[in-house]
């Protein structure tokens, strides 16, 4: 059964994507006007497609002033996960109309190589992500007590010996700071008119970031026992591992599943009292009914449930509202400082159910 639901997510989601497709290829005539160029205002304007918050908000925090002046559009915008996201017709079109389009390059984004092959926009520039941070990319990790994965739910990308790799890139703000230099590069590229806003703004971008991943260093270097445990997915291998921070989690941070079983419930509650965690982590989108669960069958039954943001269901009112990938990050620390130190934080259950 599950090979049977494997096989139809897989055909079906190609075949929706290739009659997409046919009908764009009636309405597109390739790629936006670069910056520069003659023609009417709106013709000028820079077009940069994204598909996940985290690259939109690096891009428009780098392009500053000049966002105003920019057609900027960002794919996910409707809290889509994008392990299942499949692009509209009108996510084709803006993608085709594109004078730059970035992407994680994930397994994820297998959708991403039929509609760049299809459609006629040659001329956009494109930025694979996990391209970018080749030499640093890690493979999906399944560590003792995660719960094996029934009927992955990408689509395949060749055997099943080929090396899978964990695309949450953007949790980490050492892999961000490399990206946020390949934006600059490639802006100033496209637009050597506004060269230096782009330098700067990003040199300034980058030292918040920088100050930011200082203040985790030391979050996790004043740790007595620098250990989390997900009763969720676990989306968070990058972030991990720039603070040596150890983990135990209930899925892999792709995984489909939404059920735990006995024994994994079993193995991380024990697992959670035996090195006394006063808290279960839990991620956006999640109900946090597995983290509850395990944090009742602990010996003590006292352990908080902590909300990490992966940013992966940030809506475009959430950014209307004024949501960056650095307010998430901070955010994000002062819930690490809580799991870790003990320090209090907006980030438990009393405030997430």
């Amino acid at each position: 059964m599950a090979e049977k639901v494997y096989l139809k997510k897989r055909y079906g989601k190609r075949i929706w994507l290739i009659l997409s497709l046919l009908l764009l290829l009636t309405a597109t005539v390739g790629c936006g006007r670069r910056a520069g160029q003659p023609g009417d205002k709106a013709e000028q304007r820079l077009r940069i497609v994204c598909t996940i918050f985290p690259e939109y908000d690096w891009v428009k925090q780098i392009l500053g002033e000049q966002a105003k002046e920019t057609e900027l559009v960002l794919l996910m915008k409707n809290g889509a996960d994008m392990h299942s996201y499949q692009p509209t017709v009108w996510d084709m079109k803006a993608i085709s109309e594109a004078d730059l389009f970035l992407y994680v390059g994930g397994e994820s984004d297998g959708w991403v190589e039929d509609a760049l092959a299809n459609v006629k926009n040659s001329a956009c520039h494109t930025l694979n992500l996990m391209e970018v941070l080749e030499d640093v990319t890690r493979e999906e990790e399944h560590v003792e007590g995660m719960q094996s994965v029934r009927g992955h739910e990408h689509e395949s990308q060749g055997t099943e010996e080929e090396t899978e790799y964990d695309e949450h890139i953007w949790l980490s703000l050492r892999n961000t700071q490399t990206i946020c230099d390949a934006i600059t590069e490639t802006l100033c590229e496209l637009d050597g008119s506004h060269r230096d806003i782009y330098g700067r703004n990003n040199r300034e971008y980058q030292k918040k970031l920088h100050e930011l991943d200082v203040k985790y260093t030391e979050a996790a270097e004043q740790a007595r026992m620098p250990v989390l445990l997900f009763g969720d997915r676990f989306p968070f291998l990058y972030l991990m591992e720039d603070y040596n921070i150890a983990y135990y989690a209930a899925f892999a941070g792709c995984s489909a599943e939404t059920e735990a079983s006995f024994e994994t419930i079993a193995f991380l509650a024990e697992k959670a009292g035996d090195l006394g965690l006063p808290a279960i982590m839990k991620i956006d989108g999640s109900d946090g009914k597995i983290a509850r669960t395990i944090a009742e069958n602990t010996g003590t039954k006292d352990q908080k449930v902590l909300l990490l943001d992966s940013m992966q269901s940030v809506s475009a009112q959430d950014i209307e509202e004024g949501e960056t990938y650095l307010a998430v990050m901070e955010r994000n620390l002062e819930t690490l400082k809580e799991a870790l130190l003990g320090a209090d934080s907006p980030g438990s259950d009393s405030g997430q159910q």
